[in-house]
Parts: structure tokens; sequence; C-alpha cells
């Protein structure tokens, strides 16, 4: 029988319709069913694992898949398509936790709520959309002066605010509200670069009522939270234990980003939207994740949609092209040309949004290609704009963004460091879900580890911050060299022969929840080296050219949820980051959201966001040799320059470890 085949997904218990000759893949992404894919779906990852638990499906065996697991039914979902209606389970590690999201963990180089707030100084709360309240005379034989006016009239009057221009939307509908609420209405307005604009009208006094929602676009996850625009004039007078963000800031949530079914990289999702509908497909998924989120926020606040008044974006390049539906591919092509740095408000439901007609979004100006609008953002809200001293600025994921600068100058670059830091290409790797390991310790005399995951639960994979931590204590107990290879002598079982090669065992088979033995393969550590290599390299090019040395940075300013799951110790002892005091570092936590939540109650802040913007002076890397020569430096574990890692060297040193000497 042709199809359409009923599918029903496990554990979610949900039943959708899959079409002839659809992958189970295709089938999940737009059902909204998450499964773990991040190589678009050609099967190279294999990481979308599924069970079929009942029915015919057409799949041949694939080399990802060992041949028990295949007579077991495990298949890839991107490789299969169902012949018959099926009963699928998707199994523990393709799941995406959403729940891993919501962790919090103490570390002593995360700033506070109330720190972050202390970053940027002398503003004052005035938000660029702002709600007047006004009672108006109705009209008479000896006053009969057009709605409008009447309304402009009473804004100079009470208000002095003169000069309003008006949407015309505002104007639909605005003699039907101005009577039925008996004259006394709300006004929403807004400042823009030609003054401020008329944009709703609403019954009654509503001026109490004003929120805005930012939102981090991440090539991974997608944040938001919901401000109170209106109720904030205490936040920068409170003293007691209570940040001003806390008062303000009615709710926070996170999502995984729905593209991640797509491509675990920009460049992945770029070529994906190449193909015939892909661009529009994956504007819907962000947007779907976007209105997911908005519909939490106003849920857990009890915030009516009627009452947001503003929505501000922030996203790396590509990540603003996309959710935008603009052409992306000239961002990968040299000259790298994207099609706008500075795009101007968008109304909400022009992109599908699930707002009121008269929200508008900000979007957060870019710089370049790969220097995108989560950078400015973290720039503003970390307050680098503002400082005296030279800071660096890092944001460590897929690609490294990195600043350099002051209150005077700013410089930025951006490298490509792979997915090593989220999992991706990692033969265990994870994204930070439960169960994923977080924390390692090894014993340098029975090489056993010490494993801590998230969750406390079963081990099912590694993530990124325990990436870290694995090759770091790899390497100090010596079961590594400085060449990311396996010491082979060592009287352990822990080190043994696999399918890729040499492997450490952190975990077997029988304590997993994936019932099979978790790994770190010498294909692992290399992917690793490549992408810690690429952002010292990148940092190193990026002080070069405005001739300075990690010496001369005061500051060193880590944005991103991964800084929250890493210790400076670990990641200066492979070379992620350089050498140093730990009281060099500061994490800022997600530098993007603190940046668009500031814009939105500061007009002043609004416009120092564009001359952030404007006045970066990026660094192109992608073809520069020297970029390649220092990369090619720091493949090495920390550093084929010892002089540039001297308190790792000696550490490895009392660890009675052998140091090669320079190359």
């Amino acid at each position: 029988m042709a199809g359409p085949y009923r599918v029903k997904f496990l554990p979610s218990d949900r039943v959708f319709l899959a079409e002839e000759g659809e992958s189970l893949l295709e089938l999940a992404m737009k059902s909204g069913i998450h499964v773990n894919a991040s190589c678009g779906g050609n099967g190279a990852c294999g990481k979308c694992r599924i069970k079929v638990l009942e029915g015919t499906v057409r799949s041949a065996p694939h080399p990802k898949i060992p041949q028990w697991e295949y007579e077991g039914g495990t298949r890839l979902a991107c490789m299969t398509s169902a012949l018959e209606d099926l009963v699928i389970e998707i199994p523990f590690e393709s799941q995406v936790d959403r729940a891993a999201l919501k962790r919090k963990r103490e570390a002593s180089h995360v700033l506070s709520a109330t720190d972050l707030d202390q970053l940027v100084e002398g503003w004052e709360v005035d938000p660029a959309v702002f709600k007047k309240y006004v009672e108006l005379e109705p009209p008479s034989a000896e006053d009969n002066i057009n709605d409008l006016g009447r309304l402009v009239r009473e804004l100079r009057k009470k208000h002095e605010i003169d000069d309003v221009s008006v949407d015309f939307r505002v104007l639909t509908k605005l003699a039907r509200v101005l009577r039925e609420a008996d004259w006394k209405v709300t006004l929403t307005l807004v400042a823009t670069r030609r003054g401020l604009k008329l944009i709703n009208v609403e019954p009654g006094n509503a001026e109490d009522k004003n929120y805005s929602i930012v939102i981090d676009i991440g090539t991974t996850t997608v944040c938001g939270q919901l401000l109170d625009l209106a109720n904030c004039n205490v936040y920068r007078r409170i003293e007691d234990s209570n940040s001003g963000a806390q008062v303000c800031t009615l709710g926070e949530a996170s999502d995984y980003n729905a593209q991640i079914s797509y491509g675990e990289d920009v460049i992945t999702r770029i070529l994906y939207a190449q193909k015939p509908g892909g661009l529009k497909r994956i504007q819907e998924v962000v947007i779907s994740t976007i209105n997911g989120l908005i519909k939490e926020l106003l849920d857990m606040s009890g915030v009516s949609v009627d009452h947001v008044s503003h929505l501000v974006f922030a996203g790396n390049t590509t990540m603003t092209h996309l959710v935008l539906g603009l052409e992306p591919r000239y961002i990968m092509l040299s000259p790298y040309t994207p099609t706008a740095n500075f795009i101007p408000p968008v109304r909400a439901i022009n992109l599908g949004l699930n707002l009121r007609d008269h929200v508008h979004i900000y979007i957060f100006p870019c710089v370049a290609s790969y220097v995108g609008g989560d950078i400015v953002a973290g720039v503003l809200g970390s307050g680098v704009f503002q400082r005296s001293d030279i800071t660096l600025f890092m944001d460590i994921g897929t690609n490294g963004e990195l600043v350099v600068g002051n209150k005077d100058w700013l410089t930025c670059a951006s490298c490509s460091a792979g997915p090593a830091f989220e999992g991706g290409g990692i033969k265990f790797g994870m994204r930070a879900g439960r169960g994923a390991i977080e924390q390692v310790r090894i014993n340098p005399t029975t090489f056993e580890p010490m494993i801590l995951t998230i969750g406390r639960a079963k081990p099912a994979g590694i993530c990124g911050s325990g990436l870290i931590d694995i090759v770091a204590e790899l390497l100090e107990a010596g079961l590594i060299g400085q060449n990311g290879k396996f010491n082979r002598e060592l009287p352990t079982k822990r080190v043994r022969e696999g399918e890729s090669g040499f492997e450490y065992v952190l975990a077997y088979a029988a304590d997993t929840q994936i019932g099979r033995d978790i790994v770190l393969t010498e294909v692992d550590l290399d992917n690793l080296i490549r992408a810690k290599a690429a952002i010292y390299a990148g940092c190193k090019v990026l002080l070069d050219s405005v001739g300075l040395s990690f010496a001369d940075v005061n500051t060193i300013m880590i944005a991103g949820g991964f800084g929250h799951y890493i210790e400076v110790e670990k990641a200066q002892m492979i070379g992620l980051l350089p050498d140093g005091p730990s009281e060099k570092f500061i994490f800022v936590g997600n530098g993007s959201l603190l940046g668009a939540r500031l814009l939105s109650f500061s007009q002043e802040l609004l416009r120092e966001t564009e001359r952030i913007a404007r006045t970066m002076t990026n660094i192109e890397l992608s073809n520069s040799a020297r970029f390649m020569d220092e990369f090619i430096a720091a493949m090495f574990l920390p550093h084929t320059d010892q002089k540039a890692f001297p308190a790792v060297i000696d550490q490895l040193l009392r660890a009675g470890k052998e140091i090669v000497a320079d190359a």
C-alpha cells in the first residue's frame, strides 16, 4: 500500500502521517519532534538514531550503526522511510533535553546578576517604546477639531510632546477606540531616528502595562526575557541583595533552536537554505521556537499579549538573516557580504510572530559576515565600550567571535572553531543534557576516572565543558602526550585500541544509559585540539593586528552559557585560554541577552549600540596566512611555544610529566 503511513513516536506517544519516500527525520522535523541531527540529514553525523519497534522500513545498513544494533531495529532517521504504519522509539541519546537549559551551577568566576548590572554605568531608564495616558474633551460644535488633531493637541498640552508621526494602522481604529473608551485612552509611542511615532491606541489607562521581550537567537539555543518597562525606575537604585535585573525581568525561558535538526553549524544551515523551499522552512522553524518562548514568558508572568509593546532580536549574522528570511548564501562566499548589517525595525506579525500588529522588532546591527548582532549586544551589555583598560571579549562556540579594545576603539574578528565545544564531531559528544559528563577527575596512579554528570544521572555522552575537563585530566595524568596521542605503555585497561584507533574508556556499557562503552578517541582529541587552536590563534592574530600581546590585556571577558561550566585552569591546561591569573577572567554569561535587555530600557544605549557597530573594525581571518601559522602553532597541548604557558608547563613538570621541547 502506498503512503501516507501512520508513525507513532515514543516516548512522546504522538502520531503523524509520513508520505511515501519521506525520511523519518524529515517527518520528525515538520512535526516538531526533536531528534538530534547535526549534518543536515545526509547520514554523516550518525546522531539521529531511532529504534523501529513495529512495522517495516526502507533502510540499508550504515557504518555508523554496528551490525548487532541494526539487527535490533536501530536505524538513522535521516536514512529511513516507512513502508507501512510504524511505532518508533527515539532513544535517550537522540533526544533533545530542554530541561538542561534551566540548570544553574554555582561558579565563583561567573558574575552574579547584581554584578552584571554594574558593568554598564551612567544610564537612566528611558525606554524607546513608552506609553502616555490622555483624557480628551469630546468634540463639540465649538471645538470640532479632527480626532487625531485632538489627540496630538492633548499630548502637547499634558506631556509636552510635539511633532508626532502616526502609523496608518492607528488611524484605522482611532475613531472607534476614542468613542468606545469615552475619550480616555493610552497611547504607545516609539522613538525613531525621525522623531516620535504613535503606533497604538488602547482604551483606558494602561501606562503601567508596557512590556518588552528580548530574544537571543543562538545557533544552538534561543533565550528570551520578559521585561517590565513601565515599572523599572528603581533599576539603578536597588541596594539590597536583589538586583534591578531581577525586579524588572519578569520571566526568562530558553529552548533549543529548532534549526539544529537542519545542521549543527551556520554553514550547514546556509546550504540547507539553498534547497527549494529551504529558506522558508528554516525561517519557519526558528519562528516557531520564538513563538513558543513568547507564550511561555507570558504564561509564567501572567502578562497579556496585548501589553507587549516591543521586541528585540540579537543573533549572529547568519541567524539574523535566517530569522528574517534574507538570502544568506553570500555570507559564506568570498568576499563575505551579508545582505545588510543595519536592518530597519520589522513588524513582528510580518514574520509570523504571535504578537499584536503594532509591535516592531529592533534587530541588533551586525558588523561583518561572522561578527553579528549578538557580539555587538555583548560589547554593550558587558560595558567593554565604557572601559578605559584593554579588554578582550570572547564568545566561544561553533564560531569564536572576538573583540579587543576599550572606550576609544574596538577591533573584532571571527574564526571557525567547529562544533566540538557543543559536543559535535565527538564520537560520544552531546549537548549539555541530562546524563552528559561535565566533570572528570583521573587518578594519576590507577588512571581510573571519577565522573559527574548533569542531573547526576547515568552517563549518556560528553558535553563541551566535560570534554575540556577530560582532556586536561588526561594530559596531567600522562595518559596522553602534548600531541594528543595516547600513551600506550601505561598499566591500565582504560586505554585500548578501538574501531577508529586508540581510545580511553570513561564509562563501561553496564554503567551507562545507552548500553555502550563511552570512550574518548584520538579522533575526538584531534577535533578538540583543532577547535581550541582556532580560538587561541584568532585571539593571537587579533591582538597582533593592533600591536598588543596577551600581557597587555587587563581583562578577558568570556560570554555565552559555555563559560558558566568551564574551569579557567582546565581551559588553560589545554591551551584554549591564555596563561594568566584566574582573576583576570570574567564570565558574563549570556552577554547578548544582557545587552538586549539594556537596550530595551534606554534610548541612550540604543544610540550607543549603533555607534558601537559602526566603529568596530573587523579583521578578516578566513584568508589570513598569519592565522594559519598561529593555528598550526597552537595544534599542541597547550601550545608549541612553552613560554606562552609557563604556569601550565610548571604544573606538568611538578606532576612528573615529560615536556616536549619547543617546536
